[in-house]
Parts: structure tokens; C-alpha cells; sequence
């Protein structure tokens, strides 16, 4: 437990506030969704295969780190965490073509969805709890902005 408390908690800060984003004292998860960018761009020429394992492991870490941190704030998705907001982003781009348009209007789009919460994500926020609870909606904002941004890419 000690080495818990010592080395792993503050690891699970550390990834639940995107690095520190999740800091910023306005607008912390498009600070957090920001971090998303740079995370993209290293795994854009990946194949398809590998982004979606890397990404899985991107929302298994932070599954574990928001329920970590969670616990320890005493608040279920205190706005500080922002690591869903990276996996979000991450989620939207996994079919997106390549160049900075695509990313800024996933970007958008992404943090529309985080923002609006359409069915069934407001229900996924209000009621499943702890780290998946804190991931959830945010992955599934990231499929809705991600099948937004597919269908652009195809009609454009």
C-alpha cells in the first residue's frame, strides 16, 4: 500500500490530468483534448491494427487512472480529469484521414460530443460510476465525433 500511495498514485494523477492539462484554470478538458493531438500525430501512419491496440491500452490506463485519482480527490469525474478527454480524441481519429484539417475538425467535433452529450452518452455520465464511468462517455463521444468525421471525409 505504501508503494502504492508513493510511486502509482501520483502516476495516476499525472495521466488523469493529461500531464498537467487538466490544471488549466479555463476550459481544462479542451486543454486535455489538446494533449490528443500530439499523441494522434505519433500514431496516424500506425496500421489500423496496432492504433486500435494502443488505443485500448490508452482507455484501459485511464480507466485505472481516473478511478485511482477519483478515489483519492473523494469525487467521481472532478473536472481536473482529463485523460478521457485524450482517449476521446484518440477514439475519433481512428479513421480519419491524414492532414490538419482533419485533425482540428475532429478536434471539433470531438468536444462537440463531449460537450453535448447526446443519448446515450448523458445517461453513461449520470450513472455508471468510478474510472470506466469517467472513460465511457468520452470513448463513446469520440465513436459518435468519429463516424462524423468518416462520413465527411467519404461525402468530401
Amino acid at each position: 500500500m505504501i508503494i502504492f500511495n508513493n510511486v502509482l498514485g501520483p502516476i495516476a494523477k499525472f495521466i488523469s490530468l493529461g500531464f498537467g492539462a487538466g490544471k488549466a484554470p479555463v476550459a481544462p478538458g479542451t486543454w486535455g483534448t489538446l494533449v490528443g493531438i500530439p499523441i494522434y500525430l505519433l500514431m496516424q501512419d500506425l496500421s489500423l491494427m496496432i492504433y486500435i491496440i494502443i488505443s485500448a491500452a490508452i482507455i484501459a490506463l485511464g480507466i485505472w487512472a481516473a478511478d485511482v485519482y477519483g478515489r483519492e480527490l473523494g469525487v467521481h469525474d472532478h473536472q481536473s480529469i482529463v485523460w478521457d478527454e485524450v482517449a476521446g480524441y484518440i477514439v475519433t481519429m481512428t479513421f480519419a484521414p491524414t492532414g490538419w484539417e482533419w485533425i482540428i475538425v475532429g478536434f471539433l467535433l470531438f468536444r462537440l460530443f463531449d460537450i453535448w452529450k447526446p443519448w446515450p452518452i448523458n445517461l453513461l455520465d449520470k450513472y455508471v460510476k468510478g474510472g470506466f464511468g469517467v472513460m465511457i462517455d468520452d470513448v463513446l463521444a469520440g465513436v459518435y465525433a468519429g463516424l462524423i468525421l468518416y462520413l465527411l471525409a467519404i461525402f468530401y
